[in-house]
């Protein structure tokens, strides 16, 4: 049996990158920062960043275009894939992404907000947008509250 699935939470590192493939689809791809922050045997707090690569398609990439930008939070859960291509020079490149199937924006006003409206029309448009799916962010997770 195998399975391929991905699920991260991290923040947009850039807005996202929104382009038409030559049939008209639309494409989004960006980059999501997620931090790993552990104790050391020394007792002290270590933090690494990585940086996951995303695909989005169809509505997808509608939806992070219009609503994502740098910094906000968001949940993607996908599939891995690598892709290759060569270049001009005939050197083969790899690149291995995250295709998402399914995401989730994070809180309003969590970072990555870009309004150039004044604050009386965008509480007015509020009312008018179609719900975005929001996820909460808990903070840190106490290995003594896990059950088992």
């Amino acid at each position: 049996m195998n399975y391929n699935k991905v699920v991260i939470i991290g923040n947009v590192v850039a807005d996202p990158e929104v382009r038409a493939t030559p049939s008209g689809q639309q494409v989004c791809s960006l980059r999501v920062a997620t931090n790993r922050i552990w104790t050391d045997q020394a007792g002290a707090k270590q933090q690494k960043t990585e940086f996951h690569s995303v695909v989005l398609w169809r509505r997808l990439a509608e939806i992070a275009s219009q609503y994502l930008r740098k910094g906000g939070l968001v949940m993607i859960e996908g599939r891995l894939e690598t892709r290759s291509w060569d270049d001009t020079a005939g050197v083969k490149h790899y690149r291995t992404e995250i295709v998402a199937e399914n995401m989730q924006l994070g809180p309003r006003g969590a970072g990555g907000e870009r309004s150039t409206q004044p604050p009386a029309q965008k509480e007015e448009q509020a009312d008018t947008k179609e719900e975005i799916p929001i996820i909460e962010e808990d903070g840190e997770i106490d290995v003594k509250n896990i059950p088992f």
